[in-house]
Order: structure tokens, then C-alpha cells, then sequence
């Protein structure tokens, strides 16, 4: 259980640096930068929930994968009827992370 929590811990603070270390690649000059400062905290906001969406995304599909396994692990027989409604629930868990996609490149657009 610790192993588990220190890994979890481990690739939260490595999104959070690559988070941040990110915006060096997108530097800009004087000009852009007072145009880009009004809409810096929006952009951040949705790289930001970009990053959560597909976390949580990932999660949500390893879940349901894993639950979906175990189910066909204990009862073989059953695995045409538990195949269906995974890839169904693995399907909509995947349109929420693209919605999350697309409507970070609109706000990222937009400035």
C-alpha cells in the first residue's frame, strides 16, 4: 500500500514539473508577452484540466479493464456478456477526456 501511495505521489509531482517547466518552450517576446498576460491564467486553467482529464481518465479505464478481468477470471463463461459494456463504459470514459481536449484547445485558441 505504501509502495503503491509513493508511486502515485511520484508521477503527480512529475506532471507538476512538467507542468512548469512547459511554458519555457513556449517563451515569447516583449509584446506577445502583455497580449498573453491577460489570457496566461485561462491557458494554465486548461492545460491544466487537460492534465486531469486524461489522469483521470487513465484511471477511470484501468478501473473499469481491471474490474472487467477479474470478472471474466472468476467466471470464463461469462465473458462474452462483460466484454460489451466494458468497451462500451471504456468508449464514453474516452469521449469525456476528448470533450476535456477540446475544449482546452478552444480556450487556447482564443488567445
Amino acid at each position: 500500500m505504501a509502495n503503491r501511495m509513493i508511486k502515485r505521489i511520484t508521477s503527480f509531482l512529475s506532471f507538476c514539473l512538467v507542468m512548469g517547466i512547459s511554458g519555457v518552450a513556449f517563451a515569447q517576446s516583449a509584446g506577445e508577452q502583455a497580449v498573453a498576460s491577460q489570457g496566461g491564467i485561462m491557458v494554465f486553467g486548461a492545460s491544466l484540466g487537460l492534465g486531469l482529464a486524461a489522469l483521470g481518465g487513465g484511471l477511470a479505464q484501468g478501473r473499469a479493464a481491471a474490474a472487467a478481468l477479474d470478472g471474466i477470471a472468476r467466471n470464463p463463461g461469462a465473458a462474452d456478456k462483460v466484454r460489451g459494456p466494458m468497451i462500451l463504459g471504456l468508449a464514453l470514459i474516452e469521449s469525456l477526456v476528448i470533450y476535456a481536449l477540446i475544449i482546452a484547445l478552444l480556450v487556447v485558441t482564443k488567445f
